[in-house]
């Protein structure tokens, strides 16, 4: 009797350890896609945030007035393309210039070589070759510009990563989550191969497939829902430390994208935790009683 109490004590232990296992291997590849799925929804965030720190300089000319200049910002301020413009007096940019090299080239010189400009950061559409060519023409027929400059190879290297970032992220994406199924089916199979005497033996008796499945099935739901669960956990924590460390890019996060995020997390984790154990059993419902030692 205290033989058959300590081989059920036992094989309890290992049922509750294989379950453990599966719960534990579903929350940490559910949390590692949570951070890809952050990424791949904020990629979009991000590239709107790095083109529109790109800058474009007009050049003004040496006799405008001010009145002038005030008044070409005040059109430009209601531009549809401008995100934000920033006015720097010759003086300023001399003063930059000067600390930039370290030596006073206006005292060298006996003069200010540099003009008046007006530093604009566009809006995230507007970054691009066709539409930065298309502004530079407009602005070149001005009167008040004396010369449109901005980097037109940081223009197209900055484009070209943002593409081949968005490729990446979403064929990471796709990778790992082949990669999560395959790990978390190999952890579900291991768990029902050491219920599958109980399979077998049910199925035996005359339980039909379907009265065998559904004990397995119910708890391989709670163990996806478990997972995800911790897996939002373990997202949440990374979140706090990134505000820590990182705030713009948590400023970055829409509340819409949690939600997304973590009903995500919630229906993959379940769609396949129950997936995966609905193959493995079907699996052994189909295996004679010899090839179960195999």
């Amino acid at each position: 009797m205290d033989k058959a109490n300590s081989e059920v004590r036992f094989t309890r232990r290992r049922l509750r350890s294989s379950y453990i296992s599966v719960i534990v291997s579903i929350a940490l590849v559910l949390f590692v896609l949570g951070v890809f799925g952050l990424l791949v929804l904020n990629a979009r965030s991000i590239a709107r945030e790095v083109k529109e720190n790109f800058t474009l300089t007009l050049l003004l000319e040496e006799e405008v007035s001010p009145v002038a200049v005030s008044q070409f910002q005040k059109s430009l301020s209601m531009a549809p393309y401008l995100k934000d413009l920033h006015f720097i007096s010759k003086e300023e940019a001399a003063q930059e210039l000067r600390q930039s090299l370290d030596e006073d080239f206006v005292q060298f010189l006996g003069y200010n070589p540099l003009s008046d400009a007006l530093e604009l950061h566009l809006k995230a559409p507007y970054v691009n070759r066709d539409r930065l060519q298309a502004l530079k023409e407009d602005f070149a027929g001005k009167s008040v510009v004396q010369e449109v400059i901005y980097d037109q190879p940081l223009l197209e290297e900055l484009n070209q990563n943002i593409r081949r970032i968005s490729y990446l992220l979403i064929g990471g994406a796709v990778l790992l989550a082949l990669i999560a199924i395959t790990l978390i089916n190999s952890s579900i199979r291991l768990a029902i191969y050491s219920r599958r005497f109980l399979i077998k033996t049910m199925q035996l008796v005359g339980a039909t497939r379907g009265f065998i499945r559904r004990p397995f099935l119910q708890r391989s739901f709670w163990h996806g829902l478990l997972g995800a669960l911790v897996a939002m956990l373990l997202l949440s924590g990374l979140l706090y430390l990134l505000s820590q460390q990182l705030p713009g890019y948590v400023a970055l996060l829409h509340g819409y994208q949690m939600i997304i995020i973590g009903l995500g997390l919630i229906l993959g984790g379940i769609l396949i935790s129950v997936g995966c154990t609905y193959f493995a059993i079907r699996r052994y419902l189909r295996l004679t009683t010899d090839q179960l030692y195999f």
